[in-house]
């Protein structure tokens, strides 16, 4: 009777099908056992460096004098990095060329090295951002545990992908755009679908241990059809308006990938040795401030010491400010330029959130949502994420704009052109059918690629 019943449910797939489940359930067993304990260490890690961010520039603001301290600053960390941090030198692009080649894995000492030099950068008055710092550090314990663990390639391959959706859902309060982060960020035009549910299980753990050590993001409110219940019915010209700006986001984050990289490699080029590079560009930070006689463009943007300064949530008001946005993008291109820690994505806010602002002036819309459009189409732009640019203005934000959003974000990623703020990223799909490129190319051979065919078409 057993033996009939055994036939009977192996003709059925029963058994198969039952193994096949057994499988599937310990394999997800042993992704959370090791997924969530990273997840929460990235998260806790995050919530430290947010602490010391903030704590480094209510330091500033009580201390102005610091500024002047700046050259000094920048010598230290890149001595320190000279001595014992060239083998993190790249940073974000170091966890992305792991991601793609699983090789030497990320050494821990990013971690230490990247949280001290951001932190640096911030008291002593550097342009500069948080997400760098995240990504590393999630990408960092996330290496340290694919070691621990020994795991194979592709499975290192998720948990780096899961370390940088838990350091950067945490940092920024925004775990869906953090998992979709990490997925989108490798490849220009594809989205590595097969570590989603890892990436969203690591962003949600890691936002989530953010915020039970006491830390709170920026909120940033758009007022514009605030209270509106059910489907919203979408303005045609208000819609063109948001493509026109678009348009305009995406050049800018064009520029700022091109001015950061052209202007990091002069100095490379010129200043030889490390720890100098940073310290001209103390001075040069420091000269910037006294050739247009204000500060408001040092440090993230997102507090001020005073309320004649602007900052990220100024721009959702109404006012003239048409220039904010050219002088914060100078200010960080010169210090991120010159090797100073940190990272690119606040400073981006800020400058999508000021040309926001300024073109909704002009176009007589919404300011507030056009500063929330320029918010996140920037970054889109610059990083060619408009998925994740989408989702995180949509978390940010509010549904109610999704569509004004993804016009804005999508388009910012046409015009971008076959640039970005991540040389490592591969181009998996060209954004223009016209354009003949190799598959799994990085944007940094497209870049080094750029004179040569210059030259070709010039003989």
């Amino acid at each position: 009777m057993r033996a009939k019943f055994a036939i009977l449910l192996s003709n059925l797939n029963v058994l198969p099908f039952a193994r096949d489940r057994h499988d599937h359930a310990l394999s997800v067993l042993r992704w959370l056992a090791l997924l969530v304990p990273m997840a929460a260490a990235v998260g806790s890690l995050c919530a430290a460096f947010l602490w010391s961010l903030d704590v480094a520039t209510r330091t500033r603001f009580a201390h102005p004098w610091l500024l002047f301290l700046l050259p000094v600053g920048g010598f230290a960390v890149g001595l320190l990095y000279h001595l014992f941090g060239r083998s993190v030198e790249g940073g974000n692009n170091l966890i992305v060329e792991q991601v793609h080649e699983p090789g030497g894995g990320v050494p821990l000492r990013m971690a230490p090295l990247i949280f001290l030099g951001t932190v640096v950068t911030h008291l002593f008055g550097g342009s500069a951002g948080r997400e760098g710092a995240a990504v590393q550090l999630g990408g960092s314990l996330a290496s340290a545990f694919a070691t621990m663990f020994r795991l194979d390639a592709e499975s290192t391959r998720i948990i780096l992908m899961a370390g940088i959706a838990a350091g950067f859902g945490a940092v920024f309060g925004t775990p869906l755009a953090g998992a979709v982060f990490a997925l989108e960020v490798l490849a220009v035009g594809r989205v590595e679908y097969r570590a989603l549910v890892p990436t969203l299980i690591a962003a949600v753990v890691g936002d989530w241990t953010c915020h039970q050590w006491g830390i709170h993001h920026g909120m940033y409110n758009i007022d514009y059809l605030k209270g509106a219940v059910g489907p919203i019915a979408i303005d045609p010209v208000l819609l063109l308006e948001a493509g026109v700006a678009g348009v305009a986001f995406g050049l800018v984050g064009l520029l700022f990938s091109e001015l950061s990289h052209g202007f990091g490699d002069f100095v490379k080029r010129h200043v030889r040795f490390g720890p100098l590079r940073p310290f001209l560009g103390g001075l040069a930070v420091i000269a910037l401030v006294y050739l247009f006689g204000t500060r408001d463009y040092l440090g993230l943007g997102v507090r001020a010491p005073d309320a004649s300064t602007p900052t990220i949530a100024d721009f959702f008001a109404p006012g003239p400010d048409y220039w904010s946005w050219a002088l914060k993008l100078l200010f960080t291109v010169v210090t991120l330029g010159t090797g100073f820690k940190g990272g690119e994505v606040t400073p981006l806010f800020f400058i999508g959130a000021a040309l926001g602002h300024a073109l909704g002036t002009l176009f007589g819309a919404p300011v507030d949502l056009f500063a929330g459009l320029g918010f996140v189409a920037v970054f889109a732009g610059a990083a060619n994420t408009p998925l994740a640019c989408t989702i995180m203005g949509i978390e940010l934000f509010g549904a109610t704009h999704a569509v004004y959003i993804a016009v804005a974000c999508f388009v910012a990623y046409l015009c971008s052109g076959h640039s970005g703020i991540y040389l490592s990223q591969q181009i998996a799909v060209p954004k223009h059918p016209r354009i003949s490129i190799s598959p799994g190319i990085t944007l940094r051979s497209v870049r080094a690629a750029r004179p040569q065919i210059t030259k070709a078409g010039s003989s």
